[in-house]
C-alpha cells in the first residue's frame, strides 16, 4: 500500500519563488516603453521611420536671398546725371525706335592734359542698344564710334563698364574718361544720406546672404573662388568710388555699388526678378461737414 506524501510548507514555499523569477525574467526581456515612444520592435524586424509632423519633408530648404529692388529706365529717364557727381552731363531719353543718350564728357587735350576739354555727342540723343541684363541690370550700348559706351542702369544712375581705357577724339585732341558712375549732382545727394544709408544696408545683407546661397550650391574649388570674391568685393567697390564727389557725407556710389552686386548675384543663382512693390493706396479721410451758416443778425428799423 503507498502511502500519499503531503506536500510540506518548505516545498510550497520554493516553488512560489521560482514561479516569481520566472515571471520576472519574463518582464525584464522587455525594454520599458514609456509613453508616446515608438513601439519596439522584436530581433530582426525593421523599425519604420517616424512619421513627418504635417506630412512636410524634413529636407533642407536650399539658401537663398532677400529680395531687391532692379531698377529699370524709368529711374534715370530724363534725368541730368553727371560722371562722379559733377563732370559733364547725360540724359536718357525715349526715341521712336527705343532710347537715346544726350551725352556731353569733359575731359583733357591728349597733347596736354592739364588742359581741360569737352566733347559733345550732338544735340539729339545717340541711340542705345539693349544688350540684355548679363549682370542682372538692364544694359545698353551708346553707338557712338568715337567712343562707344557699355552702361549698367543703377537706381537714379548708370555705371560705365566699358571701354575699359578713355577714349581719345582724334579730330578735338580731347582725351575723355566716361568710366565710373554717373549720378546726380552732388550738392542734391546729402540731404539724402539717411534714405540711401538705410538702402546701403539693405543691399550689404543681400549681398551677404547671396554670397552664402552661391556657397551653398557650389564645389569646394568654386567655394574658394567665391570666398575670395566676396573679400575683394570691398576694395573694388572703393576703387570704383574713391573719384565720385564727396562720397564720404552721403555714400550715394558705394550704395548703388552695392545693389548691383546683389543684382548679380541674385542673376547667378537663377531667381526671378521680385515684383515691384504696388503704391499703398493713402487712407480714405472723412470729409468734415461744414459748420452751419451763421444766422443773419437782426436788423434795427
Amino acid at each position: 500500500m503507498t502511502t500519499l506524501r503531503r506536500p510540506t510548507a518548505h516545498r510550497l514555499a520554493a516553488g512560489a519563488v521560482m514561479a516569481w523569477l520566472g515571471l520576472a525574467g519574463a518582464a525584464l526581456a522587455q525594454p520599458m516603453q514609456l509613453p508616446g515612444a515608438q513601439p519596439f520592435n522584436q530581433p530582426g524586424a525593421q523599425q519604420s521611420a517616424p512619421a513627418s509632423v504635417g506630412g512636410q519633408s524634413s529636407a533642407p530648404r536650399p539658401r537663398t536671398m532677400p529680395a531687391i529692388k532692379i531698377p529699370g529706365e524709368d529711374s534715370i529717364l530724363g534725368k541730368t546725371l553727371r560722371r562722379n557727381g559733377g563732370f559733364g552731363e547725360a540724359t536718357l531719353e525715349k526715341t521712336g525706335s527705343g532710347y537715346g543718350l544726350k551725352l556731353r564728357a569733359e575731359g583733357f587735350q591728349s597733347s596736354n592734359l592739364v588742359e581741360p576739354c569737352a566733347i559733345s555727342f550732338g544735340d539729339t540723343p545717340v541711340p542705345v542698344t539693349s544688350l540684355g541684363k548679363p549682370a542682372g541690370l538692364p544694359r545698353y550700348k551708346l553707338e557712338a564710334a568715337a567712343c562707344p559706351i557699355v552702361f549698367d542702369v543703377l537706381e537714379g544712375a548708370f555705371l560705365v563698364v566699358e571701354p575699359e581705357q578713355p577714349c581719345v577724339i582724334e579730330a578735338a585732341a580731347c582725351r575723355i574718361d566716361p568710366r565710373g558712375v554717373w549720378g546726380p549732382d552732388v550738392r542734391t545727394l546729402p540731404a539724402r544720406a539717411k534714405e540711401t544709408e538705410a538702402e546701403r544696408s539693405k543691399a550689404e545683407t543681400a549681398v551677404r546672404e547671396g554670397y552664402r546661397a552661391l556657397s551653398a550650391k557650389a564645389n569646394l574649388t568654386e567655394q574658394r573662388t567665391i570666398a575670395r570674391e566676396q573679400a575683394g568685393f570691398s576694395s573694388e567697390r572703393e576703387q570704383i568710388c574713391r573719384d565720385f564727389q564727396r562720397e564720404g557725407s552721403h555714400g550715394f556710389c558705394g550704395a548703388r555699388i552695392t545693389e548691383a552686386r546683389a543684382a548679380s548675384i541674385r542673376a547667378r543663382l537663377g531667381l526671378p526678378e521680385p515684383k515691384p512693390e504696388a503704391a499703398k493706396p493713402r487712407p480714405a479721410t472723412a470729409r468734415r461737414a461744414p459748420p452751419p451758416a451763421a444766422a443773419p443778425a437782426p436788423t434795427i428799423q
